[in-house]
């Protein structure tokens, strides 16, 4: 079931969107269906220009991401070193995230901004020390996510907070998915059009259930947190401009455009 939050004009609403792409139809809900039963109002509406879809979920407290989990990622940044054994942890606060066609906004500190295209789990219940065996019960969904990085900042600095952390640096959509097989999902991203990273969710190091229970380990896991689970190769640099797309298989799009204020 695919579940979005919306607006016409008013205040934020969930729905279930049903049809096939490109016929979607919004079933409004009452309430948010990640905390009430979201009961169907009966009032339907298309996915049409007069409908904004907004970001899925608003993280309670948090993204915890897991960095390098695609061998090839990890070799392409040399100043990083390849993939470890222990794995790399950071986070990214609720004040990152923005939705579908909300602009990415470059900071002013940085000069080379680039896309990371990543699955994203959606955290249902609170949870703490969960083992990979009993992840699953935890997860509410699945959405599409940007980690959006200050390369030249990651790569001066030991501590990745200014090149991760910025404001509209973690677009996610367009909806959450909370059936999914999230085993081997081809995952892609585009700007302008043309391919940047071509992957598949199968070439991750950690799996899901793994990512969810190492995330458990240090930090209680509240409901609507989201846990990042690494990207492939192909990370590109981003410019004024620029429209970037992230596509993973039966989820969807999410598009954003890329603006520097002056």
């Amino acid at each position: 079931m695919r579940i979005a939050r919306f607006t016409t004009g008013d205040e934020p609403q969930y729905a279930i969107v049903d049809g096939a792409p490109g016929e979607e139809e919004l079933i409004v809900l009452t309430g948010d269906p990640m905390y009430t039963p979201g009961n169907v109002t009966g009032e339907r509406i298309k996915l049409t220009d007069n409908v904004r879809l907004l970001a899925p979920v608003i993280p309670r407290s948090k993204a915890v991401c897991l960095g390098k989990n695609y061998e090839a990622h990890a070799k392409e940044i040399p100043a990083r070193g390849p993939a470890s054994e222990v794995p790399i942890l950071f986070l990214k606060p609720n004040t990152s995230v923005v939705g579908p066609d909300d602009p990415i906004v470059l900071p002013s500190y940085s000069q080379d901004v680039q896309l990371e295209a990543e699955l994203a789990v959606v955290i249902g219940r609170m949870c703490k020390d969960v083992t990979p065996e009993n992840a699953e019960q935890y997860i509410y969904g699945y959405t599409c996510a940007n980690d959006v990085t200050a390369r030249d900042l990651q790569r001066q600095e030991d501590q990745w907070f200014r090149a991760k952390a910025f404001d509209t640096s973690l677009p996610i959509g367009p909806w959450i998915e909370t059936e999914l097989d999230a085993d081997a999902l081809g995952i892609s991203s585009r700007i302008n059009g043309e391919a940047t990273q071509v992957g598949n969710t199968s070439d991750m190091i950690r799996g899901v259930a793994e990512a969810i229970s190492l995330a458990s380990e240090v930090t209680t896991l509240l409901p609507g947190d989201l846990v990042l689970t690494g990207t492939p190769a192909g990370v590109t640099a981003l410019n004024h401009g620029d429209i970037v797309e992230v596509e993973i298989e039966g989820l969807g799009t999410l598009r954003n455009p890329v603006i520097r204020r002056s």
